[in-house]
Formats: C-alpha cells, structure tokens, sequence
C-alpha cells in the first residue's frame, strides 16, 4: 500500500499534454529518480503562494518526480494577466527551454493562460518543446488531448 499523501487540498486526476518532439533518451532527465517537473501557479494574494506550491509538491513526491531548484514557482495576481507577464512563467519557460524540466504540473491549465488565445499559444509552445503537463484539479479531464492526439 503506498504511504499516506501530504497533498491538503487537491484531487488528483493527471491529464498529460503530450507530444513529444524530443529523442527518447531525453525524455527521462539524469538528475533524479523520476522525471524532473517544474510547479507552477498563480495565487490570488501574495503570500500564500507557498499553499498551492505544497499541494503541487506533494503531488510530484507522490509520483517520484523530481523538481529541481529553482522551478517550483508561483506568481501572484488574477489568473487573466497575460502568461507573457508573469515573471513566474518566464522562469518555468527557461527551465524548459534549458530542459531542466520535461514536465509542468499546475493545478489548473487556467494557471498558465486564461485567455483561449493565450492558451493556444502557450500550449503551442509546451508541444514544440516536447513537455508533458498534468493539471491537478478533476475537472481539467476534458481540458487534455485525446488518447488518439497523445499518440500522434
């Protein structure tokens, strides 16, 4: 039986972006026991971002994941604000684009843009470089790709 979780607040569902575009022997990063993620949110009150990023956390122990340093981040404000704003994005895009990571949990894909256009965008990019992301909230299970997508 797997120990107890530590997550406090949220259900988990993963949904995988996928998509790859990477070799497969990038897939699976060298600095860990399991791929490395970056945690990213955004909390409505400065403060209270370390909450959403324990959950997160907890969520990523749970599956062997590693996060490396620096990559679990969270900025502050409405979830409107364009991702292009966000000083908290723009860290987790470098982590990416440095392939530090190889996967971005959130709890929610609104984290990383609200906006449909800014959505499109931002998960235009996540497939060009190859990530995978699990949004933690239940009710994203339409928000993800198809079975059929995931393979192509």
């Amino acid at each position: 039986m797997p120990p107890p979780s530590r997550r406090t607040g949220w259900l988990s569902l993963p949904i995988l972006l996928g998509g790859s575009h990477r070799d497969p022997a990038d897939v699976v990063p060298t600095v860990g026991p399991g791929p490395a993620v970056a945690l990213y949110a955004v909390a409505p009150l400065r403060g209270v971002e370390h909450l959403v990023l324990d959950d997160l956390s907890a969520y990523a122990d749970d599956r062997g994941w590693v996060v490396p340093a620096g990559c679990a981040v969270a900025d502050s404000g409405p979830l409107d604000q364009s991702p292009a704003m966000r000083a908290g994005w723009q860290r987790v895009r470098a982590a990416a684009t440095g392939r530090l990571v190889h996967g971005v949990v959130v709890p929610s894909f609104a984290h990383i843009a609200y906006r449909a256009g800014d959505w499109e965008r931002e998960r235009a990019w996540l497939l060009e470089q190859g990530l995978f992301v699990v949004a933690t909230d239940p009710t994203e299970l339409q928000a993800g790709l198809t079975p059929e997508e995931l393979r192509a």
